[in-house]
Parts: C-alpha cells; sequence; structure tokens
C-alpha cells in the first residue's frame, strides 16, 4: 500500500531532509541510492579516520569512507602506529568544532556510519590520503573502496614521500590490526 503525502507534508520532508534529519527527530535523512545525511558538529576526532558527531542532540559515530588511517594506541595490549597521532591531529585541524553534513552510505559491524565528509570543494576522506595520513582502504581487495581515485591520490603521496609514507616500510592499518593487535606480533 503506498502512502500519499499531501504537499505541506512534501515540503516539510523535503525541508528536514535539508537538516540532515528525517520526520522522525535525530534520524538521518534519505538521498539518493541508499545514502544518507546526517548534519551535525565535530564533537570529536577520535582518530584518523573516526569522529563523532552531535546530531539534534544524539552523538553519531562516523568511520570515514574508503580510507583507513594509521592506529592510534589503545592501551597497552593495542600500541598505536607510527603518525596514528599526526593523522587524527590531520583530520581535526580539518573538521573539529564544525558543523557539517555529512554524505553517508551505510553503517558497519560497529554500529558506526559510514560516510564523506564534505569540507570545502573536496572531503575530509580526500585530504587525509593526500596529505599521506591514511590508505586509500584496499583491505579485502578493494570492498571498502568507495572512491577509487584515491588510490591515485595515495600513490602521489607515496612517490612524494608525504607523511607516512616518510617511514622506510609503513604498514596498512589492517595489517597492523591483524599482526600487531590479533596475534601480537608488533614491529
Amino acid at each position: 500500500m503506498k502512502k500519499r503525502f499531501s504537499t505541506a507534508a512534501f515540503f516539510l520532508l523535503c525541508l528536514l531532509g535539508g537538516l540532515g534529519l528525517s520526520a522522525v527527530s535525530g534520524m538521518p535523512a534519505a538521498t539518493a541510492a541508499g545514502q544518507y545525511t546526517l548534519t551535525g558538529r565535530i564533537v570529536q576526532v577520535s582518530d584518523g579516520d573516526t569522529v563523532n558527531i552531535l546530531v539534534a542532540r544524539q552523538t553519531h559515530r562516523v568511520r570515514l569512507a574508503s580510507i583507513d588511517a594509521p592506529e592510534t594506541s589503545h592501551g597497552s595490549s593495542r600500541p598505536g602506529q607510527p603518525f596514528g597521532e599526526a593523522s587524527r591531529k590531520n583530520l581535526a585541524e580539518h573538521v573539529a568544532g564544525q558543523t557539517l553534513t555529512l554524505i553517508c552510505f551505510e553503517k558497519d559491524h560497529y554500529g558506526r556510519d559510514v560516510c564523506d565528509i564534505p569540507v570545502g570543494d573536496t572531503t575530509a576522506n580526500l585530504l587525509q590520503v593526500k596529505s599521506g595520513m591514511a590508505w586509500a582502504n584496499q583491505q579485502g581487495h578493494g570492498k571498502y573502496l568507495r572512491d577509487r581515485s584515491l588510490v591515485e591520490l595515495e600513490k602521489q603521496a607515496k612517490a612524494a614521500r608525504t607523511g607516512l609514507w616518510s617511514e622506510s616500510r609503513p604498514v596498512a592499518p589492517w595489517v597492523w590490526r591483524n599482526q600487531c593487535w590479533q596475534k601480537h606480533q608488533c614491529e
């Protein structure tokens, strides 16, 4: 059974969608092709690929799409990687405290919203890779890579030895999590 909306109801839904909310307060607004937006203030930058955004008094944990940044320390059993803190600070310079509209695609298996974070005429995702503070996420043969242009930006950062690429043998975060955190074989 299809629901029909009055012109006023349709206008209200569009207005709420523009604010990043659905008709249910605090819920993400739907966009084309299953995407949705979250509009709010970035209240925490946890690491180089994870932020918290406050939307209508509700905090959403957000994982930046298409990238994987060096891990920050999570106690003695889960040490951080070189450039983990530098990556977090770099992301914070671009987004911390700002009110932004994120373009989201899905929730991951941790319940985080997976999103692009538009910043000016680019994205924080792209800026992290371009500045050598994150990898284009090619874990699982690229199944998490939505923006394939990041692969070329990673190659350029690597060639220029920018950021983490100044290290002689940087370890991808997905390898680090397995080797170091799971198998306790940290380099």
